[in-house]
């Protein structure tokens, strides 16, 4: 099945996309001791595997080829550079026509507001306290673990629209969980629960991101299969706009704010993806009583 397919390969890519978290936050937890901020030594290190790992990719990227044929080519060379600037607008724009697109914006919203938020809020207000600067290394590489293995098993998982319902709100219930947590009895402490507390949150919270980030990329291949292009489009969007927010807002916000919009997020979220998915079956119900 197509589905299959799909989800097979979007959690091989999303597992092993996630790994950089778990193998750069390792390298960072190594090279930084606890209760030093690094020396140049420790920089000089990072800087090296980052540049490497740069290259390696760059020199991968070149292998990469798409396949054309040659009268589709020929083609394109004649399409004039303003033909080509319309048309990739009406990629981006008409998506947004779709009551499909306008449902699972919120989602993919969201997906965007979770990551920043473990990325500022996350290390800063609950990790940095607790375990320190060094510490941050080993809960993000925590974080990233639980969203490798999870994205890999999601992805496993995924055979059409009822698993990607069930696997969504599955990951959205862990991550509520942490969230009401934090809004409702978490206060930092000390011991052995100071060091299980921020993990335990960390891999929570990596769980609900590699269903977010497997799902989202299954959904819109499945809903949007004559124009993936615009509909992935529209995901990079809203994603990057939602980490913006996040990033100008952890500043100036507290922790308590923040959480208390990760709630509203994820119950507006839930609810408009749960009413797409009803529209959807629904639809495809009547067609194929159409057709009988």
């Amino acid at each position: 099945m197509k589905e299959l397919v799909i989800g097979n390969f979007n959690g091989e890519f999303w597992a092993v996309f996630a790994l950089h978290q778990f193998v750069g936050n390792l390298i960072t937890l190594a090279v930084l001791p606890k209760g030093t901020e690094g020396s140049t030594g420790s920089t000089t290190l990072l800087f090296i595997v980052f540049l490497c790992s740069m290259t390696l990719g760059t020199i991968l990227m070149c292998f990469i080829r798409k396949t054309n044929d040659k009268e589709k080519v020929s083609e394109d060379s004649s399409v004039s550079f303003c033909s080509a600037v319309a048309s990739r607008l009406n990629s981006v724009i008409l998506p947004l026509l779709d009551m499909r697109m306008l449902l699972v914006i919120p989602l993919i919203a969201y997906s965007g507001l979770q990551q920043a938020f473990v990325w500022a809020s996350y290390t800063k207000d609950i990790v940095n306290p607790t375990l320190g600067e060094a510490g941050v290394g080993g809960a993000m590489a925590v974080y990233g673990a639980f969203d490798a293995i999870c994205s890999l098993a999601a992805g496993r998982l995924t055979s059409g629209l009822r698993s990607i319902t069930v696997i969504v709100c599955g990951g959205a219930f862990f991550q509520a969980l942490i969230f009401l947590w934090l809004l409702l009895k978490y206060s930092a402490t000390s011991g052995v629960l100071g060091v299980i507390y921020p993990l335990l949150m960390a891999a929570f919270l990596g769980v609900g991101d590699g269903v977010l980030n497997t799902q989202l990329s299954a959904l819109l291949a499945l809903l949007f299969k004559h124009d993936t292009e615009g509909a992935f489009a529209q995901l990079k969007v809203w994603q990057s706009s939602a980490i913006a927010v996040v990033f100008f807002l952890s500043p100036v916000v507290t922790l308590q704010t923040m959480v208390e919009i990760m709630v509203g997020a994820i119950s507006i979220s839930l609810v408009s993806f749960l009413f797409l998915t009803l529209k959807v079956e629904k639809a495809f119900s009547s067609h194929q009583v159409t057709n009988m």
